[in-house]
This record gives C-alpha cells, sequence and structure tokens, in this order.
C-alpha cells in the first residue's frame, strides 16, 4: 500500500521546467469536474465525456465502498454499473451543490443514497436493461477488492483510501503516456521504480547502466521524472474539484488517507 510519507516526497518538491521529452505536456486535460458542475444537466458531447472519463478513472474506489457496505460480489458489480449510468442520464449532477465542489464527496453522497433506495426497493438491479453503461472492468475490480488486506475501518474510509490511490495511478498512467509519445517508453519503464522515493530494487548506477546514461545525468532525469509527476497529479487533483484553490487542502486530505 502507498504511504503518504513516500508520496509527499514525490508531490512537494520545488517547481522545475518540463523535461525536453515531455512537449506540450502543460496542457490542461478537458476531463474536469467544474466542466461537468457547471453545465449541470446539460446533454452536450464533452460534458458526457468530461464525467465519463471520470467514472473511468475513479470507479474502483465506489465498488469497494458497496463491497463493504455488503453486498455480494455480483450485487455490486450491477449496483456500481447502474450507479454510473444513473449519473451519465444526468439524474443526479444537476443536483450538484458547486460550493461543495469535490468529485469525491459528490460521489460518495450519491452512492450512499442510491444504495438506500436500492436497499428500500429490495430488488436486484439486472445488467444493462437497456441503459447506456459505461466501460467498467468489474470483473477486474473484484479480484482486487479479493487481494485487499483485511482490515477493520469503515467503508467511507476504505472509499478515501482507495480514492486517493486512484488519483495516484491516474498521474502515474498519464506520465507514462507522456513518456511513451515521446519515444521514452523504455525510460519511464527503469525509472518509475525511483519515482516515490529511492528504489528498493535498482541502484542508480545499474538505471544508468541500463539507459547508457551517466549516473549524473539518471539522478537529473529521476528529478525531472518526480518533478513532472508532482504537476500531473495536482492536475489530476485539481480535475476532481469544482474551485482549483482547493487543490493543496484536497492533496493533504488524501495524504492523510494514504497513511491510515
Amino acid at each position: 500500500m502507498l504511504r503518504s510519507g513516500r508520496l509527499a516526497t514525490a508531490i512537494m518538491l520545488p517547481p522545475d521546467s518540463l523535461p525536453e521529452f515531455a512537449p506540450g505536456a502543460r496542457e490542461f486535460l478537458s476531463t474536469h469536474w467544474s466542466v461537468v458542475i457547471a453545465a449541470g444537466d446539460s446533454q452536450s458531447a464533452d460534458t458526457r465525456s468530461a464525467l465519463e472519463k471520470l467514472c473511468r478513472a475513479y470507479w474502483y474506489p465506489l465498488y469497494a465502498f458497496v463491497r463493504r457496505q455488503g453486498w455480494n460480489e455480483h450485487d455490486s458489480q450491477d449496483l456500481t454499473q447502474a450507479f454510473f449510468a444513473y449519473l451519465l442520464e444526468k439524474k443526479a449532477v444537476s443536483r450538484a451543490d458547486p460550493a461543495k465542489g469535490k468529485f469525491r464527496s459528490f460521489l460518495l453522497a450519491s452512492l450512499t443514497n442510491f444504495l438506500n433506495n436500492e436497499r428500500d426497493k429490495r430488488q436486484r438491479l439486472k445488467r444493462g436493461g437497456g441503459i447506456e453503461m459505461v466501460s467498467l472492468d468489474l470483473e477486474q475490480g473484484e479480484a482486487r477488492y479479493r487481494a485487499e488486506p483485511a482490515v477493520e475501518d469503515s467503508p467511507e474510509r476504505i472509499f478515501e483510501r482507495h480514492w486517493a490511490q486512484a488519483v495516484v495511478e491516474q498521474a502515474a498512467a498519464r506520465l507514462q503516456a507522456e513518456f511513451a509519445a515521446a519515444g521514452q517508453a523504455e525510460r519511464y519503464q527503469v525509472l518509475k521504480d525511483f519515482l516515490l522515493g529511492e528504489s528498493q530494487t535498482l541502484a542508480y548506477a545499474e538505471a544508468a547502466a541500463r539507459l547508457g546514461l551517466s549516473v549524473p545525468a539518471v539522478t537529473s532525469a529521476i528529478y525531472r521524472l518526480r518533478a513532472r509527476f508532482r504537476d500531473v497529479f495536482h492536475e489530476e487533483i485539481a480535475n476532481t474539484l469544482n474551485n482549483p484553490e482547493e487543490t493543496e487542502a484536497e492533496i493533504r486530505h488524501l495524504l492523510g488517507a494514504l497513511g491510515g
């Protein structure tokens, strides 16, 4: 499990210029919760696309929450899929409070209400049912859930820890894609173990040898990698907020969730 200390090391770096191998990478993505919440019940393709991308990125914390609430594997898969279909039909987003502008908080409150309604109905939702679905790897989610260590944490605490991990995963995936687009996929594979601190399996000299670089050059590359990761991590956090000024507070909150 990721701990807040290692992540804090990676994201609390001084500003740095972008590596030369990531041209244009500072362009902010169009997947923003602020875009969705501002549109309200708009059915525009851009708004739906932004919400769908956010749902795909952050579905697992909600699946783990549902499972922790006591629903079985198949019901949890059905409910998670149905919940996101519900969001994409704009039945809930129009009621989001801009003053409480965290995608994380909105999802958890909406899902809790959704599950309460489902318990009241006492009937199992069927997959599909003519509703347009978000493509989610729910079977992989169950395998991941079963591999989680046994803990006594509340469903809410588990949700927040998985949410924090999902943000890290999204940032790392973006960083990997940037390296691949610049023809530096191998460099990322070698250096990624240094992303959140010192590698437990690879020395600087060995990394340098694999990449055909000097040790000072590898040291510089690792520093730039961590600096870019910090920027991407901040952007991913901001993507889930209606007010970007809350980014630092949200980072501190998620670091605490990881450290628990």
